[in-house]
């Protein structure tokens, strides 16, 4: 029996697959949270001229998957955070919204939209995260100052995210483009599994995983127990 994977790469405890999520999802082992930014029926495709210099890819390519809507339904047996939300929240129960101000304190100037937002399958109170990233102007230290994917999101906001899951440590991004959640788990200290449908985005987050786990960590020592005394 065939692999429903076209590549399998392990990058020490991460495992990133080449291939659609759908076929792979029934053979992947336990995971304990989804965590992603699904093509989601908008027909994304930059044009051309707003490439960066930090781009590898042509943005004027539509993205695979996005020429139809997105179902959530096979997500949502995880705890999970999903980006674009807003665009099939009929799809979704009750939970709560993440909103990212991507104009910082900025004033608006374009006619495009100034947040983006996820929806977390938790009944709790909703949250918004501030950082700059918008056109050309993107703080890039929260992105380690490269962009390989159109709709790539900041380091900084996906593990702003995985602040959300506390108990998670194995995360599953199942569109995980050029692999910024993965990026995020390796700074965070948790373990990712992600798919990629595209070869291009697949390559690049391969690169960014690899190059971040040969990043050195500071491990500090766990503080000491402390012990109360018995009262007499």
């Amino acid at each position: 029996m065939s692999s429903p994977w076209k590549r399998r790469v392990e990058i020490g405890p991460h495992v990133l697959f080449e291939g659609d999520c759908l076929e792979i999802l029934p053979t992947l082992g336990p995971v304990d949270a989804v965590v992603t930014d699904p093509p989601y029926g908008i027909a994304y495709a930059k044009g051309a001229g707003g490439r960066g210099k930090h781009s590898r890819r042509n943005h004027s390519q539509p993205l695979k998957g996005d020429d139809k809507p997105f179902n959530p339904s096979p997500f949502l047996r995880w705890p999970c955070i999903l980006w674009g939300a807003n665009h099939y929240a009929a799809r979704l129960p009750h939970g709560r919204w993440l909103a990212w101000n991507k104009l910082g304190d900025l004033e608006p100037w374009d006619s495009f939209s100034d947040v983006e937002f996820a929806w977390q399958n938790e009944r709790a109170a909703d949250r918004i995260f501030s950082l700059l990233w918008k056109g050309i102007c993107q703080a890039e230290k929260a992105n380690g100052g490269e962009r390989g994917h159109p709709t790539q999101k900041p380091i900084a906001l996906m593990q702003w995210c995985l602040g959300f899951l506390p108990k998670a440590q194995t995360i599953l991004d199942p569109f995980m483009g050029s692999g910024t959640t993965g990026v995020a788990c390796v700074r965070e200290g948790r373990r990712f599994v992600g798919c990629e449908l595209d070869p291009g985005y697949f390559e690049i987050a391969c690169e960014r995983i690899e190059r971040e786990m040969r990043q050195p960590r500071l491990d500090l020592p766990a503080p000491p127990k402390l012990e109360q005394e018995a009262l007499l």
